[in-house]
């Protein structure tokens, strides 16, 4: 099997959001209106690039990478990497590494000084970003906002 990591495009729209209803499985699904907004809001974000990992023709992962602009460290950005997720079918076939050397990469080419990223409390998590390169070198801390009725 060939794994190829790129950006993702709009075709790979509904696989992206099969493999995010596998990374959030309480998610009620998105209207279609919504989803088709949403993802020409983020192909229009200047420093966001989705990565798809493709397997022979298959999205079998994805990485949603952002890189932030900063006025520290010598003006050096930082990249964010967000919503990480291999699917279930296709892990620990070293995908979710790819994706990951894929997004530093991404850090490096556009003069990123880090690669940041939160990670759930998981050990086997930690492992996998360990077994990447990556240090836990802080604490996250997150505020979750509840949602608006409209």
């Amino acid at each position: 099997m060939k794994i190829t990591v790129r950006p993702a495009v709009e075709a790979d729209r509904s696989a992206l959001l099969a493999l995010y209803g596998e990374l959030n499985p309480d998610d009620a699904p998105l209207p279609q209106a919504s989803e088709e907004a949403i993802w020409a809001a983020i192909s229009r974000q200047q420093g966001r690039t989705v990565l798809v990992a493709d397997a022979d023709g298959s999205v079998a992962g994805t990485a949603d990478c952002l890189v932030m602009p900063n006025l520290t460290r010598g003006g050096r950005a930082i990249l964010f990497v967000e919503n990480v997720v291999v699917a279930s079918s296709f892990q620990r076939l070293g995908i979710g590494r790819q994706l990951m050397e894929a997004a530093i990469q991404l850090g490096e080419a556009a003069g990123c000084y880090k690669v940041q990223l939160l990670a759930a409390d998981e050990a086997y998590v930690h492992s996998f970003y360990g077994a990447c390169g990556f240090n836990a070198r802080a604490h996250g801390f997150r505020h979750y906002i509840a949602a608006h009725a409209t």
